[in-house]
């Protein structure tokens, strides 16, 4: 066993340890089942034989088959609670599993996402942790079951009559041969199928969140052809994937058939010498089943055990997958800030390897209370800037600091939670409005959240709705208009009350009327709060106390709009071509 097989194998049983008592009773039923699979043939051969059999009183007829009664009964008992209560193990494992997996993905950094189809994480915390629980369940119980059947089976043969024994252990090695060779082979194929499952799912997922593009650019063939590639591709996987384990089941039924041949050939053979009994070789053609069951049993674990590791791979992939933006050690907490934002050199790049620089020495201040916007074509840096003050990316060099406080020495969550951002693009749950609105402080009052929607100027809006505030919003907000989604999140920020707000494009893509009605909100929201606007509407801008004018991630012009207006520069060019 390899390092790197070890390695899985371990973080994989420390799974079990929260269920120690569960596992316990699911192997110790398991093992009593094989227990009394191989009790019963001695039982039998003790019974058929020819001197017993006739000396034998009816009582003791009688007697043999109440306990043959009694052991299927509890067999069956047993069975009952494998069944239940190992799948029951399964499904908590599974359990802790997607709870882990997905405690992960909500610290990993943007940076992370940005480069990981949602398709392929999906499919990670369904397919995957599916297949894995199967294999919690099915696995150390089959492969106990196995090892007492085969154990236990050689064990009373040897017992019966050892030359035929010997003769019963001939294909093992082969058939341990033949598991091996086809081991990694599977492994492979599984794996791959795998990665094409995450394929398709990340195709579906953009095709269904794009359908109103793909239709409005009558693209339907193209999206068709686009999944038929990878649907195609996920045929070819899975034939290859069946070609293997028909290679692999097909050569071990030619074995275990062959062992009949060699039981029944070698038994009568040794019947004929005066080895063996009549009444013996009937007991080895009854543990012949015996025999063949824990083979099966232990070959369909094979497979599964190869499905198994291959999603557990997977799942740990993502879990050793460390976060770019971490507290340090000893970092402190913030307490309620008053808004002073300083950029001082920052530069920034979103890949070390990177040759050029997304941002180069930008120097910007927000004094608390003060609305200070920033300008530029796309590309600048603007939106950059905003995802840097949160510490969703970090600079490579420069400081950026709150209150005076460097926010790398702050925690993300304190740091986070003091600062509100509306984007253009706004996200809202699938989920009511209420729920979306109370996801800025779900320990609000119904008053509060009554207070927050009509600030936000959607108040009226929501009570017009037939289900008011219980109305759901469905997928990312599609049943909302672009102004009343950003509303929406507007009344979420009112929620979550922030020192600091961030504006990105909020209104560049609203109507005349949406624009309004938000820039009401918006002035409302940052009455005595620091506020950064990225935008390119005059309107917004000139509400600002200060604009920094950005080109090529760096600053070129600062002041007020009048003050860069009277300067005749780049930010008058942008002002003169309607940039602005």
């Amino acid at each position: 066993m390899s390092e790197d097989t070890r390695h899985l194998l371990k973080r994989f049983l420390a799974y079990y340890r929260p269920h120690c008592r569960l596992l316990t009773l699911d192997l110790s039923t398991a093992a009593l089942r094989a227990l009394f699979m191989i009790v019963i043939p001695f039982l039998v051969v003790r019974m058929l034989g020819r001197e017993q059999l006739s000396e034998a009183s009816l009582a003791g007829i009688w007697y043999t088959i109440a306990v043959l009664s009694v052991l299927i009964l509890l067999m069956a008992l047993a069975e009952f609670i494998n069944v239940k209560w190992g799948h029951i193990l399964g499904t908590r494992i599974e359990t802790e599993m997607r709870g882990d997996l997905f405690r992960h993905l909500q610290k990993l950094s943007f940076r992370y996402f940005d480069n990981t189809k949602t398709g392929h994480i999906m499919s990670r915390i369904s397919n995957d942790l599916f297949t894995i629980s199967e294999l919690a369940h099915h696995g150390p119980e089959d492969f106990l079951i196995s090892l007492c059947l085969l154990g236990g089976s050689l064990i009373f043969m040897f017992i019966m009559n050892w030359q035929m024994a010997i003769i019963v252990m001939i294909p093992m090695p082969l058939i341990l041969i033949w598991g091996n060779v086809y081991r990694l082979r599977l492994r492979r194929t599984f794996r791959e199928v795998r990665r094409r499952v995450a394929d398709i799912n990340s195709n579906v997922e953009n095709a269904i969140q794009g359908i109103r593009e793909v239709q409005s650019y009558a693209k339907e063939s193209y999206a068709i052809e686009q999944f038929d590639d990878v649907n195609s591709e996920f045929c070819m996987a899975k034939t290859n994937m069946y070609g293997q384990m028909a290679g692999f089941h097909s050569g071990m039924m030619f074995i275990l058939e062959s062992y009949s041949v060699i039981i029944i050939g070698g038994g009568m053979l040794l019947v004929h010498y005066g080895h063996l009994e009549l009444v013996e070789m009937i007991g080895f053609l009854m543990y012949r089943r015996y025999m063949f069951q824990p083979i099966r049993r232990l070959t369909g674990f094979m497979e599964q055990y190869q499905q198994g590791v291959a999603a557990f791979e997977r799942f740990v992939e993502i879990m050793d997958e460390s976060p770019d933006i971490e507290d340090r050690p000893n970092a402190i907490a913030l307490p309620k800030v008053k808004g002073d934002i300083e950029i001082e050199n920052v530069s920034f790049k979103y890949y070390s390897d990177d040759p050029d620089w997304v941002l180069q020495n930008v120097n910007i201040h927000v004094r608390p209370g003060r609305a200070v916007a920033l300008v530029g074509e796309s590309g600048a840096g603007k939106s950059t800037i905003a995802s840097l003050i949160p510490r969703f990316y970090e600079p490579q060099e420069g400081v950026i600091r709150v209150d005076g406080l460097d926010i790398m020495d702050l925690r993300k969550y304190d740091l986070r939670r003091q600062i509100g951002i509306v984007q253009q693009s706004v996200f809202l749950f699938d989920s009511s409005i209420r729920e979306n609105i109370m996801f800025g402080r779900p320990e609000a009052t119904e008053e509060e959240l009554i207070e927050a929607a009509k600030n936000a100027h959607i108040y009226d809006v929501i009570q017009a709705l037939p289900n008011g505030f219980d109305t759901l919003v469905g997928e990312r907000g599609v049943k909302l208009s672009g102004g009343q989604q950003q509303r929406v999140s507007i009344a979420r920020l009112f929620l979550k009350n922030p020192s600091v707000l961030i504006f990105d494009e909020a209104t560049s893509s609203l109507d005349t009327e949406s624009e309004e009605l938000i820039q009401k909100s918006m002035d409302a929201l940052c009455e005595g709060r620091s506020t950064l606007i990225i935008a390119h509407r005059l309107s917004t801008v000139r509400r600002a106390d200060y604009t920094y004018v950005l080109r090529e991630g760096g600053v070129v012009e600062e002041g007020s709009h009048e003050e860069l207006i009277a300067r005749r520069g780049y930010y008058f060019d942008l002002y003169n071509r309607h940039v602005l």
